[in-house]
């Protein structure tokens, strides 16, 4: 009997870590418009420190070996096949819809390798740095180049009434205060307007009239869910007012019996990071092989249910701000767990490849 086809769309975690996992399984099909991987939360450290990038990028081919890979975007759904950018039909039995979030990246694992370095080399000649957004990405960010380039003026913009602003506000404070006594300005309720700037004159007018003198900024605001192209398809009456896909309890696209969505795409009411993004993975896995299976198993698919609170902000390379459903921590007992590696050595041993291997 042939092999049920299963087709991925996004290569981020929660699609990286679902090919890995049924690629003996199924005759799967992985769509991505990048040829690698990317440990998304790991990025930052990746750009004070180049080398580092070298673990957190790593080729789909590298874990993923059976099935097919097609460097492309998916522009178009139909009942029984995918449509990608460049031209191609690809037929599905089983559909995995794991987009994420979109943003310009290179294709190719050498090039985002240099983009890291450009980017290094930019931080490294700069002596004042401004950060635009105060989300756990401008935090992460500010905190590692508060510790690695201690030097450095940084200054954080947010337009929010405190940091972090999706977890609790212990977190917030505690944040807070670890940045300035690290130096860093943070400006809140104030937005920055980079059109009317360029780093050629190295100054930025806040929403409040002030000036802030950089050399350099980096923009760290949410970035757009990767979703837009699913409203000219079948499944445009399948996104929420937000543009994520509604699914049911065993991550199945409501009403669709053979189409899944899983990470941040999905209107999970949970905060939206990498651990539970690879915990959806895991559980349509389960569901796939089951249906792939056949023989009436529909009442033993996985079912799984939003997840408490519980986030980890990295504050440089020891420390880290930790909320729990119970407690709120700051510390190096959380920087133990997150901080030093970043959880990389582990997430390369997940998907089969060697934890401090650096391949160019």
């Amino acid at each position: 009997m042939a092999e049920k086809k299963v087709v991925i769309l996004g290569g981020g975690v929660a699609g990286a870590n679902l090919a890995k996992t049924i690629q003996h399984q199924a005759n799967v099909t992985l769509i991505d418009p990048k040829e690698y991987f990317e440990i998304p939360w790991a990025s930052l450290r990746g750009l004070v420190e180049p080398t580092f990038a070298e673990r957190i990028v790593i080729n789909h081919r590298e874990y993923f070996k059976k099935g097919d890979l097609v460097v492309s975007s998916a522009v178009n759904i139909t009942e029984t096949a995918v449509v990608t950018a460049d031209g191609q039909q690809i037929a599905y039995d089983y559909l995995v819809i794991a987009t994420g979030h979109t943003e310009p990246i290179p294709k190719t694992r050498r090039e985002r390798l240099d983009q890291y370095k450009g980017e290094n080399a930019k931080i490294k000649s700069a002596s004042s740095v401004l950060i635009v957004g105060g989300g756990p990405t401008g935090v992460e960010l500010a905190a590692e180049i508060a510790v690695d380039f201690p030097d450095k003026k940084v200054t954080i913009v947010h337009k929010g009434t405190r940091l972090l602003e999706y977890i609790g506000t212990k977190a917030s404070s505690k944040a807070l205060k670890w940045l300035k006594s690290k130096k860093v300005d943070v400006k809140l309720e104030q937005s920055v307007d980079l059109s009317s700037s360029s780093e050629a004159s190295k100054t930025y007018q806040t929403s409040n009239g002030e000036t802030i003198e950089a050399d350099l900024h980096f923009l760290c605001i949410g970035k757009p869910l990767g979703s837009t192209w699913i409203r000219e398809t079948l499944l445009n009456n399948d996104l929420d007012a937000d543009g994520r896909i509604k699914v049911d309890k065993h991550l199945r696209v409501k009403g669709k019996s053979n189409i899944f969505a899983i990470g941040d795409i999905t209107d999970v009411q949970e905060i939206k990071q990498g651990m539970y993004a690879s915990a959806h993975a895991q559980v349509v896995a389960k569901n796939l092989k089951l249906l792939i299976e056949g023989g009436g198993k529909e009442h033993k698919l996985g079912t799984y249910k939003a997840q408490p609170p519980i986030s980890m902000v990295s504050l440089g390379r020891k420390i880290a701000v930790a909320q729990f459903p119970f407690m709120t921590v700051l510390g190096r007992l959380p920087g133990m767990i997150k901080s030093g590696d970043l959880f990389v050595g582990k997430t390369r041993k997940e998907l089969g490849v060697e934890p401090n291997v650096k391949k160019s």
